[in-house]
């Protein structure tokens, strides 16, 4: 009967969302265990090596995640295999290049204050280097909608991590250091597996060419930039936070803003789904075919995510217990994850324009893009602070970069293609009303077939 049920509906979409959602759920697991297993200041310090990796690991995403789905989606096994090798060459470069610069200055005695900085500069370049073949494998599963492939890759790194997260106090201490080891660990067998499963292509770095990695790279270098401003969003939040009101603070935010997980695991999901979707219209010349998907994507998440962010709001001091404890109770946790809920509905205009934006070429608007909401947001958090006094002035000032950004992204893209807001709702309330429907008739179906 299951099975019936999973050929009717859309298969990538619910692989896509359980391989998000699974990811998630034990990324969060591994959140609770370590707010529960670290102190506060421990916390803040793990924050701060896990803000320093993103920000590189940004490099290396932002010139390849999007450009090889965007290159390879739709085309022919000549040309797939070209950009395969092609990003490989890429990749290599990123990774080697920031992980030498990274030992380099692990020996240079600036005399860091913050632990966490310190953590990374001696292990954030091995774990660079460690996670290159799962994600070139992670890029690719997802060029090519295999989203099974994707679950089992975004399981077992985080499944590894929690194993080794709840047996290490029986063998070791548990503390910032030896956490971010066995961070390093789950990164290594992942990528082994990676490439035991041929999932990397690894090979067809011999297909690379000259003029693919020169189209690759002036593509990348603008949606590398909007890579890199967009992950500043995150990385400005937390330097300012951990300057002006200290690391205790900053593992107060972050468990708030943690459980934003609820918008961001069908975000991630559908964004996965889209992509390769979008690409292939676009590669095939047809415009009304960008613009329909991507309605309908920003058109279903809205609608599915209104019950989401009630039930979030509500139950705020609930989810934060769960999570962080109930030594987080009496602090501004939940109230953060309130606010940003409040603008949680915005989220998939912003995100799905700046995504299509991507597959019509036009990486240099969605970069610009990016550079003014970064700017809104610096202020917005400055003068948060000063207003406020404490996390709640970071948390509201998140409206303003938002909203810059999707009347950005709408401006643009009704250049390409016009529409209209009111379609985006309509188009999407018919997409999750037939999605729906489908769900039922397969229920139907295989419930008369079972009979």
């Amino acid at each position: 009967m299951l099975k019936s049920i999973l050929q009717k509906i859309q298969n990538r979409h619910f692989l896509s969302l359980a391989g998000n959602a699974s990811m998630s759920i034990l990324a969060m697991l591994s959140f609770a265990i370590l707010y529960r297993k670290l102190s506060v200041t421990d916390i803040g310090y793990w924050i701060i090596f896990q803000t320093a990796y993103s920000l590189m690991d940004t490099f290396r995403s932002g010139f390849l995640n999007t450009a090889i789905v965007t290159f390879y989606a739709g085309t022919s096994t000549q040309r797939k295999q070209e950009v395969t090798g092609s990003s490989w060459f890429i990749a290599f470069v990123i990774t080697g290049s920031l992980s030498l610069i990274s030992f380099a200055f692990s020996f240079i005695p600036f005399g860091f204050d913050s632990l966490g900085v310190q953590l990374f500069l001696t292990w954030g370049g091995i774990t660079f280097v460690a996670t290159l073949p799962s994600f070139i494998a992670a890029c690719l599963v997802q060029a090519d909608a295999q989203f099974d492939r994707f679950l089992v890759i975004r399981f077992i790194s985080q499944a590894l991590f929690i194993i080794m997260l709840l047996v290490m106090p029986f063998f070791i201490e548990m503390n910032v250091k030896n956490v971010v080891i066995a961070n390093l660990i789950a990164a290594i067998i992942t990528s082994f597996f990676t490439l035991i499963f041929r999932w990397t292509q690894v090979a067809t770095i011999v297909n690379r060419s000259k003029a693919c990695v020169k189209e690759l790279y002036a593509f990348g270098k603008y949606s590398f930039g909007s890579y890199l401003s967009s992950s500043l969003f995150r990385t400005t939040d937390n330097f300012i936070i951990n300057t002006l009101l200290g690391p205790a603070a900053l593992a107060v935010y972050n468990l708030g803003i943690r459980l934003m997980e609820i918008v961001e695991i069908p975000l991630r999901a559908f964004v996965a789904t889209a992509l390769p979707e979008l690409s292939t219209a676009y590669n095939q010349q047809d415009k009304n075919g960008v613009i329909y998907a991507t309605q309908k994507y920003i058109g279903m998440l809205t609608i599915a995510l209104v019950p989401a962010c009630l039930a979030a709001v509500l139950l705020a001091d609930v989810a934060i217990n769960i999570i962080g404890g109930p030594k987080y109770l009496n602090t501004e946790a939940a109230n953060v994850l309130r606010i940003y809920m409040a603008f949680a509905l915005m989220y998939p205009l912003d995100r799905f324009f700046a995504v299509a934006l991507d597959v019509i070429k036009m990486p240099k608007i969605n970069f610009y893009k990016v550079l003014a909401m970064l700017a809104a947001n610096v202020l917005a958090d400055y003068f948060g602070v000063l207003l406020f006094g404490n996390i709640y002035g970071i948390a509201m000032g998140t409206f303003f970069p938002i909203l810059i950004g999707t009347l950005i992204g709408y401006y643009y893209l009704n250049k390409y293609q016009p529409f209209t807001f009111f379609s985006i709702f309509k188009i999407g309330y018919e997409a999750t009303n037939t999605i729906i429907k489908n769900a039922f008739s397969a229920i139907k179906y295989a419930s008369k077939g079972t009979v």
